[in-house]
């Protein structure tokens, strides 16, 4: 994440609809994705902000994703002849990870798919790789298939902790469906139309609407006066990124990449090894029957380092991997990481590896993510 620095550098960015609404909660913005996005708020801190997450509910603005519709006769087919993950595992009303990869098994993004029925489905990609993804499905679609780039039309809300459902129920809006699933609802009292889907990027309960942009604001102060009760905060992109890495979920653009494919990452569970196509599949299977060059593993501190991207991984004298996400942990109070290892130093589980925190070797023990027991179900 780069902050935004000069006036001429936000005039760049895009806004969400909720922008007001997070300057006035004295909101810390950051370019990211390019949108001009919270970092995190005043009063709270990343700190207060994951710790509401983790023991209450926090309510994040995502509005920066991507949204692309795809329908037409076929549209499931088509989108599952394209992205790794089997569209027919799952019926209509449900969500599927899956990841869009190019013809070497590099990954360009990893999505949200959403399956409304045999000529619907809806896409969620990351910010900056929208325009990209949809340009990509276009280019392959059937004359039957129409991809639309909805990614203006539309904002995320992202509530979790494990009083989320609580503070949904209070505005009317359905919580008993399962992880993973979505509805369509409307504000209780509103009118407002919006979709209610069973996933997250934190690892504990909750949900992530789907609204309109027009009626964002709405749903959002919405959401703050009924999570009053609750402990409600409005928690920032910082927090969202130290709550992700203690579960372990990758972030485009570093523990995923154009060079670091799904088998190297440990999303083999996300590619649907069986069908007949979809892109890269080739390239996939020759790697897994291989056998990766590198893997995606957990690093947890053993003394005070935190690391950070980018940090060389050592085993005695030799660089034996790099870290590609680290943070502090404030649930363990420890620094932790993932980084991708070597899979020739034989490195695994319970080993303990060195970091170079900025001139300084830390040691860290290789686990297998999370860094904190999940409560996503």
């Amino acid at each position: 994440m780069t902050d935004v620095t000069t006036p001429a550098a936000a005039e760049q960015l895009r806004r969400s609809p909720l922008h007001e609404r997070h300057a006035a909660l004295g909101a810390k913005f950051a370019a990211f994705g390019g949108w001009d996005m919270p970092l995190e708020y005043a009063g709270g801190g990343v700190i207060k902000e994951h710790t509401a997450v983790r023991e209450a509910v926090g309510v994040f603005d995502v509005s920066h994703l991507g949204k692309a519709r795809v329908t037409g006769a076929g549209a499931v087919e088509f989108v599952n002849s394209c992205l790794t993950n089997d569209l027919e595992r799952i019926e209509a009303g449900k969500a599927q990870y899956t990841l869009c990869c190019d013809e070497t098994g590099g990954v360009l993004d990893d999505v949200i798919a959403y399956r409304y029925a045999d000529d619907h489905v809806f896409l969620i990609p990351n910010a900056a790789n929208t325009a990209e993804v949809v340009r990509r499905l276009q280019a392959a679609a059937p004359p039957s298939v129409t991809v639309t780039n909805e990614h203006e039309g539309y904002a995320v809300l992202a509530v979790q902790g494990p009083r989320s459902a609580a503070v949904l129920a209070a505005l009317g809006l359905p919580t008993d469906h399962a992880y993973m699933s979505f509805a369509e609802a409307e504000l209780a009292g509103a009118g407002v139309p919006l979709v209610v889907c069973r996933t997250g990027y934190t690892g504990e309960h909750g949900y992530e609407l789907v609204v309109p942009a027009a009626h964002a604001v709405a749903v959002w102060d919405a959401l703050l006066a009924a999570g009053e009760p609750e402990g409600i905060r409005a928690c920032g992109l910082a927090a969202r990124d130290t709550l992700r890495t203690e579960m372990g979920y990758p972030l485009h653009g570093q523990d995923l990449s154009l060079q670091i494919s799904p088998v190297q990452a440990r999303l083999g569970w996300a590619v649907g090894w069986g069908k007949p196509a979809f892109w890269g599949r080739e390239a996939l299977l020759a790697e897994k029957a291989a056998g990766p060059r590198r893997t995606l593993w957990g690093l947890a501190a053993i003394d005070r380092g935190i690391p950070r991207c980018h940090m060389a991984v050592y085993a005695g004298d030799a660089v034996v991997g790099e870290v590609t996400s680290g943070t502090f942990s404030p649930t363990r109070k420890a620094g932790i990481a993932l980084a991708l290892l070597d899979t020739a130093s034989g490195l695994g589980e319970g080993s303990t590896v060195e970091v170079d925190v900025r001139g300084r070797r830390s040691a860290m023990r290789v686990v297998k993510p999370p860094f904190v027991t999940p409560s996503v179900k």
